[in-house]
């Protein structure tokens, strides 16, 4: 299998208090879904694309992620002290992951259809793009609720905050970082860099080829489990 072009950044870092008990005792990326934990779901997909270099942040019950990624030939970028949000996170775990764009996957979703990573990268256009966001339309999400992210326009750029919005993001996206290792602040969203990329006319959309299930909260469970049995028997 040929070497996935980019990284990989894995978000497992935090607290997970949607899942409220199922978290008292262990970080959300550790809690099974279909028999393996959340975060081997997206170690799957990455070994799938042929990613050869993975990065996973940690900090809330880190030494039980530390311990299940033992042998994995995983780096862990682990966050003391404070926790760093997205944008944070990666420009911590950068020195890791080495210059150029990066791949991401958040460790809370399960996708079936495509590999997501695959999709990305084979879409990806360096001489227009900082970012570009796996998205679904919302009414094909599961698990997710009722709100939405971006509109896709028929060119792939995505924007918000002007009505209209009807696509998810699903958690899997290429990053160019040069605007994150430049901003200052040391804790702060991916969505700040988002919205100035959306400015500048540099971020895209792409709709991913099969569904997704958002797993921030118990109930996703029940139907992320329903859609890994859909997708193995259909």
């Amino acid at each position: 299998m040929p070497g996935f072009p980019f990284p990989l950044m894995i978000f497992a870092a935090g607290f997970g208090t949607r899942m409220g008990a199922l978290t008292q005792d262990r970080p959300k990326p550790l809690i099974p879904v279909a028999g393996k934990p959340l975060i081997d779901h997206a170690l799957e997909v990455g070994l799938q694309a042929g990613v050869t270099r993975t990065v996973v942040n940690t900090h809330y019950l880190a030494n039980q992620m530390a311990a299940h990624l033992t042998g994995r030939n995983v780096a862990i970028s682990h966050e003391a002290g404070t926790i760093l949000e997205t944008g944070g996170g990666l420009k911590a775990a950068l020195p890791l992951l080495g210059d150029g764009p990066v791949a991401i996957l958040n460790s809370d979703g399960i996708w079936t259809g495509a590999n997501p990573l695959t999709q990305l990268a084979q879409s990806w256009d360096p001489a227009r793009m900082e970012a570009l966001l796996l998205l679904l339309p919302l009414h094909r999400t599961l698990a997710h609720g009722s709100k939405a992210d971006f509109r896709l326009a028929p060119d792939g750029r995505i924007d918000r905050g002007q009505g209209g919005e009807d696509h998810v993001y699903i958690g899997a996206q290429i990053l160019q970082t040069s605007r994150i290792a430049a901003t200052p602040d040391a804790v702060f969203s991916l969505n700040k860099t988002w919205t100035e990329m959306i400015i500048s006319g540099t971020a895209f959309g792409l709709v991913h080829d099969g569904d997704w299930c958002d797993v921030g909260h118990p109930e996703g469970i029940v139907e992320a489990e329903r859609l890994i049995q859909s997708a193995r028997h259909g």
